[in-house]
């Protein structure tokens, strides 16, 4: 069996995430990929046994990344600025990697995803741990609303589902050019929207916008380095 070079198989990863954003899936083919980093398309075989391993690699990457954007959120006395951060750096993940976000959720990716799980009844998106740490952070983080009084206790799962479908069908929509190039999303559907959901699970409204503010004076700050 020929030997996986790790230098190798994180540069075919590196290169099919570049291509991905530079020209969408359709540009993830062996030859272009083992080009980008100057090998042969054998490496791709080699290391990830075709290229189904290697994009199954690339969405693992993007995954990873997408995990480590939601939990840079720290955990505040305010469960609920901490809810919306996260909303504000789920969105900006996918505007600033929207193939990749694609490819995570399956839309217009290569191949069929097979390890989606009902996170309604089994508290994790996919069954693959290594996958499920995003979906976590939002269960945890709608755990510790619950738990401040913030909103009524529904059941986190079904919570954390109803949440993370205002966000996803909001930010799918906005990548799509349905709310324009200028910003008209997140404050003209996607905040209004959030806030309106947290009040009808039981926040108030002042409270609820303050702590909108709290989470976007984070999130301008964190993204200022």
């Amino acid at each position: 069996m020929a030997r996986v070079d790790r230098d190798v198989r994180e540069r075919l990863i590196e290169a099919g995430i570049s291509l991905l954003e530079q020209h969408g899936p359709e540009a993830l083919r062996a030859r272009k990929v083992a080009a980008e980093v100057g090998t042969s398309t054998m490496a791709v075989y080699t290391n990830f046994g075709g290229m189904a391993g290697l994009i199954d690699a690339i969405a693992g990457e993007a995954f990873a990344r997408f995990a480590r954007a939601l939990t840079a959120v720290p955990h505040t006395d305010d469960p609920v600025a901490d809810f919306l951060a996260m909303g504000i750096a789920y969105r900006q993940f996918a505007l600033d990697n929207p193939q990749r976000y694609q490819l995570i959720f399956g839309i217009g990716s290569p191949g069929e995803p097979t390890d989606r799980t009902d996170v309604t009844v089994t508290g994790t998106a996919t069954a693959r741990p290594d996958r499920a740490v995003s979906f976590e952070a939002l269960v945890n983080v709608v755990r510790r609303m619950i738990a401040a009084g913030r909103i009524r206790d529904d059941g986190e799962l079904p919570i954390a589902g109803r949440m993370w479908s205002v966000i996803h069908g909001a930010v799918t929509l906005e990548l799509a050019g349905f709310f324009g190039r200028e910003g008209h999303g997140p404050v003209q559907v996607l905040a209004p929207m959030m806030l309106d959901l947290l009040v009808g699970m039981g926040d108030d409204r002042d409270r609820a916008t303050q702590s909108m503010t709290a989470a976007v004076v984070w999130s301008e700050d964190h993204r200022r380095g």
